[in-house]
């Protein structure tokens, strides 16, 4: 299940590099060592970027969430190569193409896995 969920997830960082301007992905392998990072970024440094922002995530009702998942977006683009992200107006709407799809394939996997059982 964990490598299906990667490989969406490199598949919708290639869907952003088509449909956003000023997003730039150079082939599938860039798109999975994207994902696994980006997977890794959000596990180990977003939780500690939404505690420190709290206070900011609370006055905007969890809109402040975006700008956060948009933040780590850019830092994978800094960090792999052959991954560019142009602006910070690309990166926010990647952001939320990232969270739909995630949301999609998250809800489509429970409740698939809500069947099985």
């Amino acid at each position: 299940m964990l490598i299906i969920r990667w490989i969406i997830n490199a598949l919708a960082l290639l869907l952003v590099a088509q449909v956003i301007p000023g997003t730039h992905i150079d082939s599938f392998y860039v798109a999975l060592i994207a994902a696994l990072l980006l997977g890794l970024a959000n596990a180990v440094i977003r939780p500690v970027l939404i505690l420190l922002t709290l206070p900011v995530t609370i006055l905007t009702l969890g809109a402040f969430t975006l700008v956060i998942n948009a933040l780590m977006l850019f830092l994978v683009a800094s960090i792999v190569k052959g991954f560019a992200i142009d602006t910070f107006a690309a990166a926010f709407w990647g952001a939320l193409i990232l969270w739909l799809i995630s949301w999609l394939t998250n809800s489509l996997f429970s409740s698939t896995r809500a069947i099985q059982e």
